[in-house]
């Protein structure tokens, strides 16, 4: 007797980051995250997938009720036809609206920017978009960071070499 499987096999692609900002948490303040989703096109989701893209130039700017990410390169899918995506177009966010407005009164009442953190595949293959609601930092913030990463880069040294 042959056994049937019930179902589609479930992707193991869970918490894959196909990009990440890592010089927002230098160059901001993040005082919040939130998820959002995507509105992407066919060709979009199978270039990342191959894990190309960058949203390090990228922001998050609110626009007549919505958001929409700014700037993000997402490479044209190498087997695309002549339907391929552009690889620098306005790309919508999916959120809830309360949190968009949240979000969009922060950015207008009290000068705050909306930055991309990460983009990634959940553990359901759908991907999100990392965000944070951040405030710049001065000069002097920066080489305050900069000086604490210094010091904890060498304690751990002084760990490893002595305890």
């Amino acid at each position: 007797m042959s056994s049937k499987s019930g179902g589609a096999k479930k992707r193991s692609e869970g918490g894959k980051v196909v990009a990440e900002n890592r010089r927002a948490r230098f160059d901001y303040e993040i005082t919040d995250t939130f998820e959002a989703g995507l509105a992407l096109v066919g060709t979009e989701v199978k270039s990342l997938r191959e894990g190309k893209a960058n949203i390090a130039e990228s922001y998050i700017a609110p626009e007549n009720d919505e958001l929409w990410l700014i700037n993000a390169d997402i490479p044209e899918y190498s087997f695309g036809n002549r339907f391929n995506h552009e690889p620098r177009r306005k790309r919508k966010l999916l959120m809830h609206r309360r949190e968009i407005d949240r979000l969009a009164q922060a950015v207008q009442r009290q000068g705050m920017t909306i930055v991309p953190l990460k983009m990634y595949f959940n553990e359901k293959g759908i991907v999100k978009l990392l965000i944070g609601l951040a405030r710049g930092k001065k000069l002097h913030d920066k080489r305050e960071t900069e000086k604490k990463r210094d010091w904890q880069r060498q304690k751990a040294r002084l760990m490893r070499k002595f305890g």
